[in-house]
């Protein structure tokens, strides 16, 4: 595991496309997993600039990615919106775990465990109290295992006007 660079954007790109690729149609229909690969497919500069988001690498080969965020932004695929740069406030409001993926053939071996390990443990040396994130159900399972509380089902539309079902879910910071 280590800190993801700018200069990756393109392969960190490709393994988002990938892991939905590959693992969405067990839980989304083909139309719901190509307009997942296209908005959320898309890795977030701003994580990557402000040193919160982590890649897993093999063999030099990016096979998981993911982090969290200090700032307004839930989830990729919903398309900009005012806010989503704001600060937060690590006294009242959660940490955002954001943009995780593993390749297909990588999951299950203990890579999302140790990127929300590494995302708790940094967002903790910052002072926050909680997590949050929302949920895709191939993801959901590893957040539960985690420790992440489910709120209600909730539905993500996308800007093509597709919808996921998806889970808002939270943790406190051990």
């Amino acid at each position: 595991m280590r800190l993801a660079r700018l200069d990756k954007v393109a392969s960190i790109d490709a393994l988002m496309k990938s892991s939905i690729s590959d693992l969405f149609p067990h839980y989304y229909s083909a139309e719901q997993t190509a307009s997942a690969v296209e908005y959320v497919g898309v890795a977030d500069q701003m994580l990557i600039a402000d040193g919160t988001y982590f890649v897993g690498e093999a063999d030099t080969q990016l096979v998981a990615c993911g982090g969290w965020s200090r700032r307004d932004r839930l989830y990729t695929g919903s398309g900009a919106a005012a806010g989503d740069s704001r600060r937060l406030d690590p006294a009242t409001e959660p940490a955002r775990v954001r943009a995780m993926f593993t390749r297909a053939d990588w999951t299950r071996r203990g890579l999302g465990t140790r990127i929300l390990e590494a995302c708790e443990s940094a967002a903790k040396a910052e002072g926050f109290r909680t997590l949050a994130l929302m949920a895709t159900l191939p993801g959901f399972e590893l957040y539960a295992h985690y420790g992440f509380a489910a709120g209600e089902h909730a539905e993500v539309t996308l800007p093509d006007g597709v919808t996921l079902a998806c889970v808002p879910m939270h943790k406190t910071v051990d």
